[in-house]
């Protein structure tokens, strides 16, 4: 029988990570040249960790599936970074962040860990500076911060709507740093098939060359998973594959336990369905409900309507409208945790007021903010998501549509909720070590930090 400790340290949740740092074991530098370390995955977590890693002193070999670190599945954090700053004088807290994640993530997620990631998300975001993430800043300098869901204040650091890109590139260019000065050894097109266990500890792995097909064995002293999220198969998700979870399945083939593996969350923010033969579903950024006004009509005329192509969103007046979000939930309006967006999203198109073919389908209507802040400085904030929504849609979100009675219309989205990630993932303990020793799972892998995904934006967990 697998014992799980999960090495808590003692104290107040405030003090854990603090009481850890000031008692953890060391190892000095003369003997981290003697030490291997396996880092599987090159995306935020495995191409910082390797970096890191590397520049302690470590012997890191860094394994990626792609061709390059640079086209790890990050790039797909498109809306920003959460930290706990407080640059907008809005009340945020380190204690605000741990509260907010851990009730966004439904109170699954593991209190110590969660507290560790809002502490340490300060230092994130000034290494991410210093590494040359040109996040956005205020016109006084200091960098900017949005809201994001779930929160009732502004923490998130973004550069425009590919965030996830740039922090990326950043991670790459330490990782890349480390590789020069020989401390890590890069493995490009190899994807891992199995851990290699010797006298119940990981001791290296065996990877496929993805270029000549063979099978390779490497070993080391310990082997850190960074593989992202394993994702269960669903018909039309976001996920980016089918199934991502050969390296989190091979870690529980050899002993490592799973947590909370039907912990899947929804994403309100998708381009709806728009035939039969699609393979997958596009996910629009979460950041966009910064801005922009979720509705449906209020007349159920108005929705047939639109369902059957006689009406266009745009047609439809300001009194017609319904921001059920903003009317149900108005301390949060647009900006209510994913989930409760997207429950919401459904009752409304189960009720009969979808608004596109389908019936399945609610409007993002930018009007407003365009108006009030101006198309360039909206189109700053969001242009690439804006043209990536044309590309597929063929509709675009900044342009003028109507006028109706002196106020301006502007094309709206349309978005339904969808199959996005899941939550759950590989068991770790406070040390990020699984239950195989000297197995390690960090990033989107492990299931410690639910919440900072579920509200996005996460904190690199």
């Amino acid at each position: 029988m697998v014992k799980i400790d999960s090495k808590i340290p003692e104290g107040p949740v405030a003090e854990k990570w603090t009481n850890y740092k000031a008692h953890q074991k060391l190892v000095n530098p003369a003997n981290k040249r003697r030490l291997d370390i396996i880092v599987v995955g090159t995306g935020l977590a495995g191409a910082s960790a390797a970096a890191s890693l590397g520049e302690m002193g470590f012997r890191v070999l860094n394994f990626c599936i792609q061709d390059s670190p640079r086209r790890a599945h990050s790039i797909a954090a498109q809306g920003g970074i959460n930290a706990a700053k407080n640059y907008q004088n809005d009340g945020d807290s380190v204690y605000r962040l741990f509260y907010d994640t851990v009730k966004g993530g439904d109170y699954r997620a593991r209190e110590a860990n969660v507290y560790r990631l809002a502490e340490v998300s300060n230092n994130i975001i000034d290494q991410c500076v210093a590494q040359g993430v040109p996040f956005a800043r205020e016109y006084g300098g200091l960098l900017a911060n949005r809201s994001f869901g779930g929160a009732q204040v502004s923490r998130t650091f973004y550069a425009k709507g590919q965030t996830g890109q740039q922090l990326l590139l950043g991670a790459y260019s330490a990782l890349s740093r480390q590789v020069h000065e020989g401390t890590v050894k890069l493995y490009t097109r190899y994807e891992m098939q199995d851990i290699v266990i010797i006298d119940g500890r990981a001791r290296g792995i065996i990877a496929k060359n993805l270029v000549t097909g063979k099978l390779e064995r490497f070993a080391a002293h310990a082997v850190v998973i960074a593989t992202g999220g394993y994702g269960n198969t669903y018909f039309l998700s976001t996920n980016a594959m089918a199934c991502n979870c050969s390296a989190a399945m091979a870690c529980y083939r050899k002993g490592a336990l799973f947590a909370n593996p039907a912990y899947v969350q929804i994403h309100p923010t998708c381009i709806p369905v728009h035939g039969d033969k699609q393979s997958k579903l596009t996910l629009m950024s979460e950041s966009l409900r910064n801005d922009g006004r979720i509705w449906v009509p209020k007349k159920i005329e108005d929705a047939k309507a639109l369902q059957e192509g006689k009406k266009k969103g745009s047609d439809i007046p300001e009194e017609d409208r319904d921001y059920y979000l903003e009317r149900r939930y108005p301390a949060f309006g647009n900006l209510v945790p994913r989930d409760v967006a997207s429950r919401a999203a459904k009752e409304r198109c189960d009720h009969g007021f979808g608004v596109n073919n389908t019936g399945l389908a609610v409007f993002l209507d930018f009007s407003e903010s365009i108006e009030r802040l101006g198309i360039d400085v909206v189109r700053q904030r969001y242009g690439n998501l804006f043209d990536m929504y044309e590309e597929i849609t063929d509709v675009n979100p900044g342009e003028l549509a109507n006028e109706i009675n002196g106020v301006k219309y502007y094309n709206p989205m349309m978005i339904y909720p969808a199959i996005h990630y899941t939550m759950g993932g590989i068991w770790v303990d406070y040390e990020l070590q699984t239950t195989v020793k000297g197995l390690f799972a960090i990033g989107e892998c492990n299931f410690s930090d639910h919440g900072a995904n579920r509200l996005g934006a996460s904190a690199l967990m």
